[in-house]
């Protein structure tokens, strides 16, 4: 499509400069008209297109050979030279995180999906429960209260 545009600019270009070498203005006020500018910016946005065009092709092309290049490379070259003791240490330190997360996991919600809210009362020393939605006698936010 921009071959075509490019070609078509060109023609007219070349029109519209035999028309006013035929009205007898020469090169240098032809190149001030407006229509002559107008086109020249259409040529020059046009070549510009094509070469980031051409430029991500090529770009590509050379992504594609390195692909291929890494995949027919042998196993042993693309681990990047690690030694054997830097590939356990890796996997002990993933190990360990797995382990951590297990432990401080959240302790899980009773079942039935309503929270209930410990507190100490300071008194007596004796732990006592709450259910927040039924005591406050509230819907949760976002949702609206059942018609009965």
């Amino acid at each position: 499509m921009l071959m075509r545009q490019k070609a078509r600019f060109e023609h007219t270009l070349k029109d519209r400069l035999s028309f006013l070498s035929g009205k007898g203005i020469k090169s240098p006020k032809a190149e001030k008209d407006t229509i002559v500018r107008k086109l020249q910016a259409d040529l020059k946005a046009v070549n510009k297109r094509l070469r980031v065009i051409a430029a991500s092709e090529k770009r590509t092309e050379e992504m594609a050979k390195t692909k291929a290049e890494r995949a027919a490379a042998p196993k042993q070259e693309q681990d990047g030279g690690k030694s054997e003791k830097a590939k356990k240490a890796a996997g002990e330190g993933k190990e360990k995180k797995i382990k951590a997360e297990k432990k401080a996991a959240p302790p899980k919600a009773p079942e039935g999906g309503k929270s209930q809210k410990t507190t100490e009362s300071p008194e007596e020393g004796k732990v006592k429960t709450k259910k927040k939605t039924e005591e406050a006698g509230e819907e949760p936010a976002g949702q609206a209260k059942a018609e009965k």
